[in-house]
Order: structure tokens, then C-alpha cells, then sequence
């Protein structure tokens, strides 16, 4: 069975940068396609991007396109997601997902416990 870990959230001011992980254990990452999504109070969890298990396709949240980045190292059994130009409305806790490559939520089937973003004005 496949474990993920998130890390790398936390509180910065708008327009500062983090780079979030994805450590998978248990199983090879390189068998699978990462997404990341977030979810903020109140509301549905949101994609924000996905990588396919060699990198070779990518997409992002139109929102976040131009300012987030993604990415994998399969040697090191890593996702990224390095988001730069944080703004208020990318608060939320974010997850990251194994699966089939997807944008919805149901094409994923391992999930971590999510990381914490919160971005203040």
C-alpha cells in the first residue's frame, strides 16, 4: 500500500513563494500520475494540478497557470508543487493524490493528510 506525505505549507504574505512535496512511500511513484488539489473552508476541493508518471504531460488550474509549477523526481519518489506570487485566495489546505491522470477528483485513489497554505494580504 502507498503512503503520501505532504510538507512545505505554510504562512507567507501575498506575492512571497513555497514549494510543497509529495513523499510517497510503499510503492514506486514512477507507476502513477500525481494531482495536487486544495480545499478551503466551506468549499469543494478544488484541482490545482497534475503531472503524469513521467512528467511528460502537465496541467494546471487556469488560476494558478503562470504561477504555480509542477513536477516529479521519480529517483526520489517526489512530487512538487512550487507556487510563486501566493495571493490571498490560494489559502486552503493542499492535497496531493495518486491515480490516473485526471483533473476530478475520483481518478485518484491515494491521498495524503494535506498541508497548510495561508496567505495573507
Amino acid at each position: 500500500q502507498m503512503q503520501l506525505v505532504e510538507s512545505g505549507g505554510g504562512f507567507v504574505q501575498a506575492g512571497e513563494s513555497l514549494r510543497l512535496s509529495c513523499a510517497a512511500s510503499g510503492r514506486n511513484l514512477r507507476d502513477y500520475a500525481v494531482g495536487w488539489f486544495r480545499q478551503a473552508p466551506g468549499k469543494a476541493r478544488e484541482f490545482v494540478a497534475a503531472i503524469t508518471w513521467n512528467g511528460g504531460s502537465r496541467r494546471l488550474l487556469d488560476s494558478v497557470n503562470g504561477r504555480f509549477t509542477i513536477s516529479r523526481d521519480n529517483a526520489k519518489n517526489t512530487v512538487y508543487l512550487q507556487m510563486d506570487s501566493l495571493q490571498p485566495g490560494d489559502t486552503a489546505v493542499y492535497y496531493c493524490a495518486a491515480g490516473s491522470w485526471g483533473v476530478h477528483a475520483r481518478e485518484y485513489d491515494v491521498w495524503g493528510q494535506g498541508t497548510q497554505v495561508t496567505v495573507s494580504s
